[in-house]
């Protein structure tokens, strides 16, 4: 028997194996084609029962295969699992067009969305409504209403660009993983923190080398970036990192990338818009791609004369250590760049490494959690996992009711995506009156892994990382709503990020920050001394770092701007797209672009703005903890109520304003990093 067939309450893991995906994959079509047909061939007239809701509920088994299969393709990876996904991309991408395009099943939902409309929607909920609209609006964007030849024309678009976007990310795992630094004379480990060289010594181990290997996986290459004194070899790690993907092989991204550009556009075309951001921004809090170019040169205006400032103190510093003929190279940035922190505020990740062991840092994330809304979480072994690193936890609601599953993947490996994420195998929403189905969400990162001789031993960064995600896992843990399309983080993508980022706040906050970080060998707490200097160099660099994500939703929102084929060099293209925030010199070889998975493959496609947005909104909402303080339950209780327990079920701003009692402002931002009086 498929495990996928047999009713279980956790992803059976253990039982899984490789040739079960695709037949019930298969099945899974098979069985929501079927659930369709029922919907279309009912003989009583469309009613939101048997319609709208009817629809909601179809493709579960799918929905679970696909979860399941989807995230084991992005965390533990095989050849034969990425061939499967080539092979099946285009299927489920046809699988997905005969539901959208269907005529029949869509004049079922335009006839009760015609009827509730004329009567101004009187008789449903605000969730109903929510639904309705999502429904007939979804419709709608993918095609209902074109011409059949120009269905079949989105058909192949669609086809296509499933497959692209699952190349582009094999291909850069591929390119991430093909390099390695591999050393052998110990005098190159020059500068380098013991824990990078002991995590070194281990990957050249592992790969049966003898000395010392240093991959672009974060964990080993921000540290030698940081920390290295051997420039030349510094050089050698930036370029290859910056270079992924632009060599003359079969990894090569830049004809996809052009690829995908080009057929986002003609989407875009067929379905009405100018272009794909106009497209995809009418379901955004931004609504428009005015007010994202506004908030990007807002914030231009505002932090880049700062960002000037901070680049020439870096290098000011390098010309004193090195001379005046000494000219800086992005290479070196990472590099002075600490110098000058470590002089200005005598700190650095590795002097806080100590004090942030994973487990310490669990108990005090999760201990977080259970200060701010009673929920706690239980260590359970017996649950089938993936992979022997991944631990899982049952967290119960502070009335110890079952609240969801919590699944945590730390450390890199070569099966897994470089960055972090937070994903889930069953988000929670309500089936039926009594009957619940229970989230099961999971974080993914690459933290630094323990060594022979100490446990994983994380930096501030990684600690804001693990906030980050925990953050996005609230979002799904505390999911409340009645249907399953509106579940969770399904709310607009400029608005997924508020949860997680809001909790990155506590990354800094002392009474947080001594609940858990403890001395891994002495016991002895983070001393008061170190954390003033932690708050002290909490703006260090913050307005050079705004301006490097401002170039990058630059440079989003000009490749899906275009209102004509992208027909130009990419390198040259990137370059002129981001210059207004561009601060440090380029490097003619570099290229983001064909590495950049957030919106090539990722699902922020004219949207990666949203993190600044959710900036706003996360330091707005923040300041209201910090008003009330910063563990009060009466505000973390409205803030669970109005924003983390209603997934999409109502327009972002509503739930928003109805959590802060006002619209967000900038403000709040600005005073955070200093760049406006408080």
């Amino acid at each position: 028997m498929n495990p996928f067939f047999t009713k279980y309450t956790y992803i059976p893991f253990d039982k899984i194996k490789f040739e079960d995906y695709e037949p019930a994959l298969l099945k899974g079509i098979e069985e929501e084609d079927k659930e369709i047909d029922a919907i279309v061939n009912n003989p009583e007239p469309p009613t939101f029962k048997n319609t709208i809701e009817a629809l909601d509920k179809t493709g579960s088994l799918l929905e679970g295969v696909e979860e399941c299969f989807y995230n084991l393709l992005s965390a533990e990876t095989t050849d034969t699992l990425d061939e499967l996904a080539q092979k099946m991309s285009p299927i489920l991408s046809e699988h997905s067009n005969n539901i959208s395009l269907n005529p029949q099943l869509f004049a079922r939902v335009k006839h009760v969305y015609d009827e509730y409309k004329a009567k101004g929607f009187d008789g449903l909920t605000e969730e109903q409504k929510t639904l309705l609209q999502k429904n007939y609006d979804g419709f709608v964007r993918n095609g209902a209403l074109l011409s059949d030849d120009k269905k079949e024309e989105l058909r192949k678009i669609t086809s296509e660009l499933s497959v692209l976007a699952l190349q582009f990310s094999q291909n850069t795992l591929k390119e991430t993983n093909a390099y390695t630094l591999h050393i052998t004379d110990e005098k190159e480990l020059d500068g380098l923190p013991a824990t990078s060289i002991e995590a070194a010594k281990e990957a050249a181990e592992e790969k049966k080398l003898d000395g010392w290997c240093f991959t672009l996986h974060a964990p080993s290459k921000i540290p030698f970036l940081t920390y290295s004194t051997q420039r030349e070899l510094r050089r050698q790690v930036y370029m290859a990192s910056n270079t992924i993907c632009t060599h003359d092989n079969d990894n090569n991204n830049f004809d996809i990338v052009r690829k995908i550009v080009n057929l986002s556009h003609d989407l875009a075309v067929l379905l009405g818009y100018e272009t794909y951001a106009d497209y995809v921004l009418v379901h955004r809090m931004a609504e428009n791609k005015d007010n994202v170019y506004k908030l990007l040169h807002d914030l231009i205006d505002a932090y880049k004369p700062t960002a000037q400032a901070e680049v020439e103190a870096v290098e000011k510093l390098a010309k004193q250590m090195e001379g005046e003929d000494f000219t800086l190279e992005p290479w070196d940035f990472a590099f002075y760049s600490n110098k000058l922190k470590e002089n200005s505020y005598n700190i650095n990740s590795e002097m806080l490494r100590p004090y942030f062991e994973l487990s310490k840092v669990k108990e005090g994330i999760f201990g977080l959690a259970t200060r701010l809304y009673g929920i706690t979480f239980h260590k359970n072994d017996s649950i089938p996992v993936y992979h022997p690193d991944v631990e899982v936890y049952d967290v119960k609601d502070k009335d110890g009711s079952p609240l969801a599953t919590f699944y945590c993947d730390f450390y890199p490996r070569s099966s897994k995506k470089s960055g972090a994420w937070m994903t889930s195998f069953n988000e929670k929403w309500i089936e039926e009156e009594d009957r619940c189905a229970m989230p099961q969400v999971s974080i993914v990162t690459n933290f630094t892994k323990p060594t022979a001789d100490k446990p994983a031993l994380l930096t501030l960064d990684e600690v804001e990382t693990f906030l980050h995600e925990f953050g996005h896992s609230l979002h799904g843990m505390f999911a409340n709503t009645r249907y399953r399309s509106l579940r969770g983080t399904n709310v607009y993508w400029d608005f997924v990020e508020l949860p997680s980022q809001f909790m990155e706040n506590y990354s800094i906050e002392k009474e947080f920050l001594l609940t858990f970080a403890r001395h891994y060998q002495t016991g002895e707490p983070l001393p008061d001394e170190l954390i003033q200097r932690i708050v002290a160099s909490r703006n260090f660099n913050v307005a050079y770092a705004c301006m490097r994500q401002v170039s990058f939703g630059l440079l989003d929102m000009a490749y899906y701007t275009l209102t004509e084929p992208l027909t130009e060099d990419i390198p040259s293209f990137e370059k002129k797209a981001w210059a207004d925030a561009q601060i440090l010199k380029s490097v003619p070889e570099a290229c983001m672009t064909v590495q950049f998975s957030h919106i090539m493959a990722g699902g922020y496609s004219a949207g990666y703005y949203s993190y600044k947005w959710a900036e706003v909104l996360d330091a707005d909402a923040f300041a209201l903890f910090k008003q009330n303080g910063i563990f009060d339950t009466k505000t973390a209780q409205s803030f669970r109520d109005n924003v983390l327990s209603k997934g999409g079920t109502e327009h972002p701003m509503k739930l928003y304003k109805r959590f802060r009692g006002q619209e967000p402002s900038i403000d709040a931002l600005l005073k955070r990093n200093g760049i406006k009086a408080e």
